[in-house]
């Protein structure tokens, strides 16, 4: 079994994929468009990847405000969410993604990569974290299930 993250911006979606045993993942790409709502392209290529990587779940970044709330990015995520399953036929996980964003940046800074550079990956990387939560979340479930 092998999962996909993605974390899913006005611009761009970062995309991430496990391991074949579920245990870590690993950035792939960014996938960009020159508008917010042209998704045809992001989609088609979103698809070319979970063949590539056989991918059989997905895990969406669900952008909740600080105070659990809801606002117009966890809209349409959900919107997005909606999409990728009629598209692909995958289910598809919603993941709390809240200062992913800022835990990729301060990553990189503790990488020391430099400035210019962070914004060519930061989506890829918020990628990666939104995926591994949910996969540390998966195999913490399993370890305190004795069946």
């Amino acid at each position: 079994m092998r999962w996909m993250g993605l974390d899913f911006g006005s611009k761009t979606v970062g995309v991430a994929v496990s391991d074949p045993l579920g245990l870590t993942a690993q950035p792939v790409e960014i996938v960009r468009r020159k508008s917010e709502n042209k998704l045809r392209q992001t989609l088609a290529r979103i698809e070319e990847l979970i063949r590539e990587y056989r991918v059989t779940e997905l895990v969406l970044g669900f952008p909740k405000n600080m105070n659990n709330t809801l606002g117009e990015r966890a809209a349409k995520s959900l919107e997005f969410k909606e999409m990728l399953e009629r598209r692909t036929g995958l289910p598809v996980v919603m993941w709390d993604e809240r200062l992913t964003t800022v835990e990729a940046n301060r990553a990189m800074i503790e990488g020391k990569v430099r400035r210019e550079e962070r914004g060519r990956y930061v989506d890829a990387i918020a990628a990666v974290l939104i995926l591994q939560g949910y996969l540390d979340r998966r195999g913490n479930l399993k370890t305190a299930d004795p069946e």
